[in-house]
């Protein structure tokens, strides 16, 4: 008797120290049970869109899917990055073999936003908090594959696709590639060039299925479809992630801080930054909370879980949401409270965090790397550097207009610049290009801190920024604020907001001539300089040209 007790004991002592086997055991069992059809679902549940649906569908129906997701490492990850390991535990949900990529290289060829030698510490710190933030979500690192690009992508067999690729794509599909990934400038690096072909040699050298990646890198996905069959490759089916808006209502973007909240920010600071993020009462359009309710917390949602919003009895009391669709019903008709909303996600936000600030925070190795990878600059930009702070762009408004009584080509324009002063007098060149009726009471940009010219014979004070094309025929149009812009309000490049315009742009520094020679209107008719959108500083709008694009401005 004492002996069939020891042998049961054994048995369960057994039993739970082989637990986690089990488990991942009784995982096999469930996903084996799982239709082709149910796997399909869980794939592309919430998914923006996907390319390659009857392949998909095919693959499912013989055997499990392959699919990689990579991602460039430069900036800091920050909590959008939810947004993509959702849709990976989806995809282990789903049996599918996932290959994680990070993308070093591709770091380097955009536009060089992780320098060479902080690449290998940025990379580091990609896979400490990605593997960070996946444990935190409960997703098994056992059943990812972890891939650097250095590993593969300096190989001989895989150099020699780069040049067999070049010698066939055009510089117009490598631009248009890239357009929404790679940093646009108007001197194109070859760099930037070629990232979009390493992206797409990356689905063979991975050996996967499909790729995932968030819609903005359709272009670069459809470049993949056209040049692969070209080498005798496979063409792949692709997956993408809608893009989650920021706090702030636009696209979440690692370099701009009041946008996103970092995977290390602290309780205090995370509740500093959702008091101020964008959360209209009713508005439902490009709210960043109800994005990732819907996008991350909802899909991480078990069954039988739902979303709680704490509240006091005199505000109705707490409530709960079983789906994504009845909470933003409730936000839509304004029965949540944006101050309601923004609690409750601030609460589910800090228990995802939690796992990965306790990593950090109990790792000096990890904490050391997090600070030597995004060192803080050393010391202030010295005062004589050309940076685009320096320009006095704002919104102007004609409020009358002649033509130059000496000069058949010119005007001679008042334009209210919100001076003390009142209008100011300037210059410009529009006669053959925009008709004196529709430059009336018209708004424009104006660069404000020029030196005074004399323009035969009448002073001019500040130049009328215009989209400009010299060929193949010529064309000039005067750029257009956003139409809730106001007469004096100062326009900004994102990402270069802060220090204060020169009084006068001193001619002998040349300082306008090399600002604008990376000043252009892009694909999307958006003012730009070295890819960063020109915006006015209170109404936030863009600045647009009315049918010019990819064109210098003047």
């Amino acid at each position: 008797m004492i002996f069939l007790q020891i042998a049961r004991q054994n048995i369960f002592r057994k039993f739970f120290i082989d637990s986690k086997n089990i488990r991942s055991l009784c995982t096999k069992a469930i996903m084996a049970e799982q239709t082709w059809e149910e796997k399909y679902n869980l794939i592309t549940r919430n998914l923006a869109e996907w390319l390659g649906d009857d392949k998909m569908k095919t693959i499912l129906k013989e055997r499990d899917l392959k699919v990689y997701w990579g991602t460039a490492t430069t900036g800091k990850p920050h909590i959008g990055y939810f947004t993509p390991m959702s849709k990976i535990a989806d995809f282990l949900r789903a049996g599918v073999e996932v290959t994680i990529l990070f993308a070093d290289l591709h770091a380097y060829l955009d536009n060089m936003k992780a320098p060479w030698d902080l690449l290998q510490l940025r990379t580091q710190y990609y896979e400490a908090v990605i593997k960070s933030m996946l444990k935190s979500i409960n997703v098994p690192l056992d059943k990812l594959k972890f891939v650097k690009g250095t590993d593969y992508q300096l190989s001989k067999e895989y150099t020699l696709d780069v040049y067999r690729l070049s010698s066939i794509v055009t510089e117009h599909d490598a631009k248009k590639a890239g357009a929404e990934v790679v940093k646009q400038i108007a001197n194109p690096l070859l760099s930037g060039l070629l990232y979009p072909g390493l992206q797409a040699l990356d689905e063979e050298y991975l050996k996967c299925d499909a790729q995932f990646g968030g819609v903005d890198q359709r272009k670069i996905f459809t470049f993949s479809e056209k040049y692969l069959p070209s080498l005798g490759y496979e063409k792949r089916i692709h997956l993408m992630n809608p893009m989650i808006p920021g706090l702030a209502g636009a696209k979440m973007s690692s370099s701009e801080d009041d946008s996103k909240i970092d995977l290390l920010d602290n309780a205090a600071a995370i509740k500093k930054k959702l008091k101020k993020a964008f959360c209209e009462p009713g508005n439902i359009i490009d709210n960043g909370l109800l994005s990732f309710s819907k996008y991350v917390l909802f899909s991480l949602f078990k069954d039988g879980e739902s979303f709680h919003i704490p509240r006091t009895e005199e505000f109705g009391g707490d409530v709960n949401f079983a789906t994504y669709e009845e909470l933003e019903a409730a936000f839509k008709k304004e029965a949540i409270h944006p101050g309601d909303l923004k609690s409750a996600v601030e609460i589910y936000i800090n228990k995802l965090l939690d796992p990965i600030r306790k990593d950090f925070a109990s790792d000096p190795k990890l904490k050391a790397l997090s600070n030597k990878a995004y060192a803080a600059p050393q010391k202030p930009k010295p005062v004589d550097e050309v940076v685009p702070s320096r320009l006095d762009i704002r919104v102007g408004k004609i409020v009358e207009i002649e033509r130059h009584p000496d000069a058949d080509s010119l005007y001679v324009e008042k334009i209210d610049v919100g001076d003390a002063t009142g209008p100011r007098t300037i210059v410009s060149g529009l006669v053959n290009f925009v008709p004196i009726e529709e430059m009336k009471d018209r708004m424009v940009v104006v660069l404000a801190n020029l030196k005074p010219a004399n323009l035969r014979g009448i002073s001019s004070h500040g130049m009328v920024l215009c989209a400009s094309v010299d060929e193949p025929t010529r064309a000039v149009e005067p750029l257009r604020p956003p139409a809730n812009s106001a007469p004096g309000e100062r326009i900004v490049i994102e990402g270069h907001e802060s220090g204060n315009p020169d009084e006068v742009l001193n001619p002998k520094k040349k300082v306008w001539e090399k600002l604008q020679a990376d000043l252009v209107v892009n694909g999307n008719g958006e003012a730009s300089w070295s890819g960063n959108p020109l915006l006015t500083t209170t109404s936030s709008g863009k600045i647009t040209a009315d049918s010019l694009k990819n064109v210098p401005i003047k």
